[in-house]
Parts: structure tokens; C-alpha cells; sequence
């Protein structure tokens, strides 16, 4: 299946599970990658993004989970083989309430990171005053990293 028919997916889902007329109690469990380098993908997420690796319940091999706090999950597979589209609008965004820090984790590393329209190491601020930028993993997944949300 292409990534961007799993994101489609996904998002829908996600839009039933926040829809009030919800008859199957549909909420966000997981969301999976396709990767071409199972243990690089693996290592960006555990070293750039910080985020723990969880036991595969499925006990597949070609398959990590890691956690994405409150019960949900990120699945790296390597397993299917298929070549993958993607493009920015196709994205996992991801809040953290040490946003500055992750700025300069990032800096400090070298990884470089945009905003929407692609301007190079630049942040965006919303006009809800959210903070936003985007970087890439191994595989060309974009990701958006947020702030919590101004009071």
C-alpha cells in the first residue's frame, strides 16, 4: 500500500475517532513507516527525536515500535518493499512541550530543519502562536515538531 494511501487512511480515521457522532468509539492507536534501513530509521527516531523503543508485540522481524506517549505508537516496517511517494502535506506532527530545546538539540546536531514553505532552519509561529518546523527522517517522512500551546 503507498504511504500517502495510509496517511489518507489515517487522517480519517483520526477525523471519525474526533467526530461526536463516534457509534464505534474509534481513537488513534498507531501510525506506521515503511523504511528502506530498518536499523537507520530506527536510530533517527531513538537519537534526533528521542523517542523510547517498545517491545513488537507482533514479534514480526523487520518491525520496531516505539512509543509516542499516552498508549499511542510509531511502527517502522521494513518488510514491504514497495516504492513510497511522498510530500510535505503527507506528515506526522508531533507537539512537545520543550520545543526551544529540541531547536537546539537540533542545531547542535547539525540537522536541519524548515518551515512550511521550505526556508532553511527558519521557525514559523501560527497566528494561534503555536511554534512549528519540519525536518525529514531517513526515508523522506516529514515530520512536524510543535509547541504546546500558548496560555
Amino acid at each position: 500500500m503507498k504511504r500517502s494511501g495510509i496517511f489518507i487512511y489515517l487522517m480519517i480515521a483520526t477525523l471519525v475517532a474526533t467526530a461526536q457522532n463516534n457509534p464505534f468509539g474509534f481513537t488513534f492507536n498507531h501510525q506506521a513507516l515503511s523504511v528502506k534501513d530498518l536499523t537507520r530509521s530506527a536510530e533517527f527516531y531513538k537519537s534526533v527525536l528521542g523517542l523510547e523503543q517498545i517491545t513488537n508485540r507482533t514479534q514480526n522481524p523487520g518491525i520496531n515500535w516505539f512509543s509516542l506517549g499516552e498508549g499511542k505508537e510509531l511502527h517502522l516496517v521494513s518488510t514491504i518493499k514497495e516504492e513510497v511517494k511522498i510530500n510535505k502535506a503527507v506528515h506526522i506532527a508531533i507537539t512537545s512541550p520543550n520545543f526551544d530545546a529540541f531547536i537546539q538539540h537540533l542545531e547542535k546536531n547539525k540537522i536541519v530543519y524548515s518551515d512550511w514553505p521550505g526556508k532553511l532552519n527558519t521557525i514559523t509561529t501560527r497566528a494561534d502562536g503555536i511554534k512549528q518546523i519540519y525536518i525529514q527522517d531517513p526515508d523522506g517522512y516529514w515530520i512536524e515538531i510543535n509547541s504546546v500551546a500558548v496560555k
